[in-house]
């Protein structure tokens, strides 16, 4: 991957704050390493990005991002191997994506250049922050949010385009059950469902809080216009196996275009897997469900990975799936961590080495 030079400005700590962290007790998206990546937007241009410590913004109450709202984030991660190189993992996708979302809410495109050349540098700087070892990693925050003073409803002329720098283990852990949403949904056509726009996250909270509130720990969502169709659920794209058949809906202008979900189809696809990607009914799942035929429910995601759902709850209905041996889940979990952690053979040049 070519990439055109740029100036990276760097302004190290003053010292570090690595030795006061538990690593084996960390929550995750808590954490941050001793340095950010910021590059501010005026003038019509992006300008030369910065490396410096982490800490607090200073910013006008008028900044346009809490009036409307025009913010979009990634979500990546880093890997170190057991010779202490670092990876990352298919983060042109993370760049065209981010890019993505920012033509949707009207944010300048930022340089392909400047991304990837600060977010190298910030991983050199904080290298020692990254673990070894399968679920540990460096989670990576690149985000974009409107900078410029003013309550005027239109598009801002300034904006800080920032990456931060998290250590993290597994995203969930214990047992994952999901609420089919009868009523709320997540993205409707024409808006920007497919976009990680802050926003849209912001809105699931209350959902999600009254399925958590019945024992549920996210919410499988359902099509705006009949709520019959499934979609997301909570933060991960979704697999259904159904037989040995894997299912899993189409990327559409509501539905994320997940990394980890179009891996995942890659290595179905190279195993001779059946994939099915289509649009699925709540009906079909519940009819598979009592049949006896829906074999596995999982979830993909960068920070997930991949996420065994264990049951499901529709109408009041409580619906379990069965214990297998041979879940794909378990598989493509552990084929991707191998390639993510440089223990396998990259067959699909994924890896993408840090140097």
């Amino acid at each position: 991957m070519e990439n055109i030079a740029t100036k990276v400005k760097i302004t190290k700590a003053s010292s570090s704050k690595l030795s006061s962290v538990d690593f084996s007790n960390l929550t995750f998206g808590k954490v941050f390493t001793d340095h950010m990546m910021v590059c501010d937007y005026k003038d019509g241009s992006w300008q030369t990005p910065e490396i410096v410590p982490y800490g607090p913004l200073q910013m006008y109450p008028s900044a346009k991002v809490f009036h409307y709202g025009q913010a979009v984030f990634e979500g990546m991660k880093a890997y170190k191997d057991d010779e202490d190189k670092v990876w990352l993992f298919r983060p042109e996708q993370n760049f065209e994506r981010i890019n993505k979302s920012s033509k949707r809410l009207a944010i300048p495109e930022f340089p392909k250049g400047h991304f990837f050349n600060g977010l190298e540098e910030l991983l050199k700087l904080d290298k020692e922050w990254i673990q070894k070892g399968f679920g540990n990693s460096m989670y990576l925050r690149p985000f974009v949010i409107a900078t410029e003073p003013g309550v005027s409803a239109s598009t801002s002329s300034e904006y800080k385009f920032m990456i931060l720098c998290s250590p993290a283990q597994s995203y969930y852990s214990g047992e994952v059950r999901v609420k089919v949403s009868e009523d709320y949904s997540r993205a409707a056509d024409g808006g920007v469902g497919f976009a990680k726009a802050a926003g849209n996250y912001g809105a699931q909270f209350f959902p999600t809080d009254i399925a958590n509130s019945e024992g549920y720990q996210q919410i499988i969502w359902t099509d705006a216009n009949t709520h019959e169709y499934l979609e997301e659920a909570g933060t991960m794209n979704l697999f259904f196996r159904i037989g040995d058949k894997l299912v899993t809906a189409p990327i559409s202008d509501r539905i994320l275009d997940g990394v980890t979900r179009k891996s995942i189809i890659d290595l179905a696809k190279d195993a001779n897997i059946d994939v099915e990607i289509r649009r699925i009914k709540v009906a079909e799942l519940i009819e598979a469900a009592n049949a006896g035929e829906l074999k596995e429910i999982f979830g993909s995601g960068t920070a997930t990975v991949v996420t065994p759902i264990l049951g499901f709850g529709y109408k009041g209905e409580k619906y379990e799936l069965p214990k297998i041996e041979d879940s794909y889940a378990k598989s493509f979990k552990d084929q991707l961590l191998k390639i993510q952690y440089n223990q396998a053979e990259d067959k699909f040049g994924w890896r993408y080495e840090v140097k």
